[in-house]
């Protein structure tokens, strides 16, 4: 399936989510048929997907820093 490829195998290299309007341009790319971005939208929906936010965390994050500063910190806030 093409969406299993990720978009950066589509040509989207900037970052790696689906968006609807990246799922219609590539249904019009690839089986030649034209979805809105609501259509395609729909489309997804009833195909079980579902619409998520990807976690974006820092490549450096030190999480036990950021334990530290949960602890710390953010207590005497």
């Amino acid at each position: 399936m093409y969406l299993e490829q990720g978009p950066a195998a589509h040509g989207w290299v900037e970052d790696q989510v689906w968006t609807a309007s990246r799922v219609a341009t590539l249904i019009g790319l690839k089986l030649h048929v034209s979805y809105s971005v609501s259509g395609a939208t729909r489309l997804m929906h009833r195909l079980g997907f579902s619409p998520q936010v990807p976690a974006r965390r820092v490549a450096e994050r030190d999480e036990q820093a950021v334990t530290v500063w949960n602890e710390a910190t953010w207590a005497e806030v």
